[in-house]
């Protein structure tokens, strides 16, 4: 049944924009459209800019909105270089909304076609709001000129699962085979109902695998904010898709510059990370050699199964798991990077889908390394098991990783046992036990509906049901503001224990990943060094994010001009060559090619830090934001917290404290443990003032009224809130 529908004019795209955005209130049963001004354009470029934007202005001042209230939004939106085909990496959507996990703001960079396809069919963003009664689908038809909200009859028998209801529905609304390549569709599953790590999948209909395949917008619960919209799915119908659907301002200039970029990928690639053979699925292997990839809840960086026997998650390993035809496997028509692999044949080992083939997108790193090493699971099957699941019931595998990895390391210190858990026994190791909680998560019923509310609760419930160690619990949960930490080992970096500190949404490595040049390559051993890298990173990532574009493009193919500059500018002292800063220029000029908006790379800094500095401003409207969220790490984040950790590496914490003055001799291990917190919490402490000072805010963490002034957004709603905060 069709609840309203709204007939509309297809708009000709104008240097990248349609200057027209799309609003959908669910409890209301409205369809609008709104115009986009230039002011818009001018201070928030796109993509994350607009869904903020409209976030901002669209819910309620007078109280703060949670993730369940009719009131908060769901936004996504490409920008104004998403869907060009003749770059790498512009085809990602960006999608926000309040979170259930942390109460703030939520952000998510995810490929699929839905953005780009959105964007086509006429509408720079989609915004819904409020709360349908009974599911509906959401339909955009970019051909026709439709758009409908649709209940979902019982009689169209459409499936619960995210990895069914996809191809259910790209074959509904595509009038031919051939047109299936124009449908993209947007889901979750029956888990996202059932906890608060709910995700979205976006699709796209592979020709060469004849199946919609998926990217996930995956991080702080925006599926479970979508199913209790009462979504069942969105579906966008796109005109077909050529180089000039994007209307750059000089196209020639932006085809020369993919080219170039294109050709960089194809030369080097092959030679380093292989992202076109393997995607991230060269990381594992990697970290692993530099004691940074996340083993038994985060306890060790390194295991002995990669190290000593070469197998499991090696890269030599990981080819063989992927279905691979060289150059034609990426998540965006024409990105040479080509990075988003697939396993077929994974024939499925528990749950509803036991005994069947079944295609899997993927594995990627986080998923590896959160369900596989951090489990202490080293059998890839499993991996790809919880990888299928987590996909077609709705779930986030980095948040489902750590967060089983809690749970495992709960049960191995006896805070939890059979009784609690149903007769699960989540030890290290155990994925069976792992995969039953998240078939419990999609059932909504058992200890997996604990477990899906997150760490955080997690954490409470232990303490006050169990009799769990406050503290312990604090210290090994590894959340920060309600997220659950992205797949990387911090507690040797301090840098990236402010990249995940500091982040605006929570521990997600997006903002600024600065392991390496921290731990490896040693660029930036001062506080100075590492407050500069904290503001520039962050912003330079946020970029992305408003234009709709993939990093790994930038960061993940380097060739050799790179090696041609020095390592830090000698003027500023900052890094240059962590940049890639032939990359950069390239993006200027692209994006000054589409837009016609002439920019050099300081320029996109100003759009990133103007669109950075609101976000922080609209956390602390929601009650959030300052100084007190960005504290309070934990502690495993920062260092040992148990014997056993220290004495994994002795040697190392024994030499630091050494060399800080401290005499060793009269210490057992727990001794050298409390001195070496009390120094390692000072530290963060110090590196907290030196980016506040940095980004230009005051100790609270709040953006000071000097630097609203200098970003150009000093309304008079936003200065009322930081005036509270001088």
């Amino acid at each position: 049944m069709i609840l309203a529908e709204k007939k509309y004019k297809i708009q000709e795209i104008q240097r990248g924009y349609v200057n027209r955005t799309l609003y959908i209130n669910l409890s209301r049963n409205e369809i609008s459209i709104k115009p986009v001004s230039e002011e818009m354009k001018d201070k928030f470029i796109g993509g994350k800019g607009f869904d903020l934007w409209l976030m901002w202005n669209s819910l309620p001042k007078d109280q703060i909105v949670k993730w369940d209230d009719p009131e908060n939004e769901i936004c996504i939106s490409s920008g104004p270089l998403g869907g060009s085909i003749f770059y790498p990496g512009s085809g990602k959507s960006i999608v926000t909304s309040i979170s259930p996990l942390t109460g703030i703001i939520i952000d998510s960079n995810v490929g699929g076609y839905f953005g780009p396809y959105l964007k086509f069919s006429g509408f720079d963003a989609l915004e819904i709001q409020g709360k349908a009664k009974k599911d509906v689908v959401i339909y955009i038809d970019g051909i026709e000129g439709i758009i409908q909200i649709e209940e979902v009859e019982d009689s169209e028998n459409l499936s619960e699962f995210s990895h069914e209801l996809t191809q259910q529905l790209t074959e509904k609304y595509a009038i031919d085979d051939a047109e299936k390549r124009q449908i993209s569709v947007v889901s979750s599953g029956p888990a996202a109902k059932h906890s608060k790590w709910g995700m979205l999948n976006f699709s796209w209909y592979s020709t060469m695998r004849k199946h919609a395949s998926v990217k996930q917008a995956g991080r702080g619960g925006i599926g479970t904010v979508f199913r209790n919209k009462t979504i069942r799915a969105l579906v966008c119908r796109s005109p077909s898709v050529s180089i000039r659907s994007n209307n750059p301002a000089d196209l020639e200039t932006a085809r020369e510059l993919g080219k170039i970029h294109s050709k960089d990928i194809m030369d080097v690639d092959p030679l380093q990370n292989e992202m076109r053979r393997v995607g991230t699925g060269y990381l594992p292997d990697i970290m692993n050699v530099v004691d940074l990839l996340p083993t038994e809840n985060f306890r060790y960086g390194s295991h002995k199964e990669i190290k000593d026997k070469n197998i499991s998650y090696s890269r030599e390993e990981m080819r063989k798991v992927y279905h691979v035809k060289e150059g034609t496997d990426g998540c965006w028509i024409g990105c040479t990077m080509s990075c988003s692999h697939y396993t077929t044949g994974h024939k499925v080992l528990t749950g509803p889908f036991k005994g069947q083939e079944v295609i899997v997108d993927g594995p990627e790193y986080e998923t590896i390394a959160g369900c596989g090493s951090n489990w202490g699971v080293w059998d890839v099957k499993w991996v790809l098991e919880v990888n299928f699941y987590c996909d077609t019931y709705g779930l986030d595998t980095i948040s489902v990783g750590t967060g089983i990895a809690f749970v495992m390391e709960c049960y191995e210190k006896g805070i939890l046992n059979k009784e609690i858990t149903g007769n699960l026994e989540l030890k290290f190791g155990n994925a069976e036990a792992a995969l039953e909680l998240i078939h419990q998560m999609a059932r909504g019923d058992g200890f997996g509906v604990i477990v899906g509310k997150g760490i955080r609760e997690m954490k409470k419930f232990f303490t006050e049901n169990y009799g769990g160690n406050p503290q312990f619990l604090n210290d090994i949960g590894m959340e920060h503001k309600g997220l659950e930490f992205s797949e990387y080992m911090t507690k040797e970096s301090l840098a990236q224990q402010g990249g995940y500190g500091l982040a605006l949404k929570g521990p997600q490595h997006d903002e600024a990943w600065l392991i390496f040049e921290d731990m490896v390559r040693n660029t930036i051993p001062t506080f100075e060094d590492k407050a500069k890298a904290l503001r520039w990173f962050p912003y330079w990532r946020t970029w992305f994010s408003l234009n709709g574009l993939c990093k790994l493009p930038w960061n993940d193919a380097i060739g050799p001009q790179n090696k041609e500059l020095p390592i830090k500018d000698p003027e500023t002292g900052e890094l240059l060559q962590a940049r890639v800063p032939y990359h950069v220029e390239w993006y200027a000029k692209y994006f000054s090619a589409v837009t016609g908006r002439i920019s050099t790379p300081d320029d996109l800094i100003m759009m990133s830090e103007r669109v950075y500095n609101f976000q922080r401003i609209f956390n602390i409207r929601l009650g959030q934001g300052l100084r007190s969220g960005d504290s309070n790490l934990p502690y495993r984040s920062m260092g040992p917290v148990t014997t056993l950790e220290y004495e994994s590496r002795q040697e190392r914490y024994d030499d630091q404290l050494k060399e800080l003055g401290f005499d060793l001799s009269d210490k057992n291990t727990e001794e050298k443990i409390m001195i070496l917190r009390k120094h390692r919490v000072e530290q963060y402490s110090r590196l907290q003032d030196a980016v506040y000072k940095e980004r230009g805010w005051n100790l609270k963490g709040c953006p000071t009224i000097e630097k609203i002034k200098e970003l150009g957004i000093n309304y008079e709603d936003i200065m009322s809130i930081i005036k509270l905060y001088q």
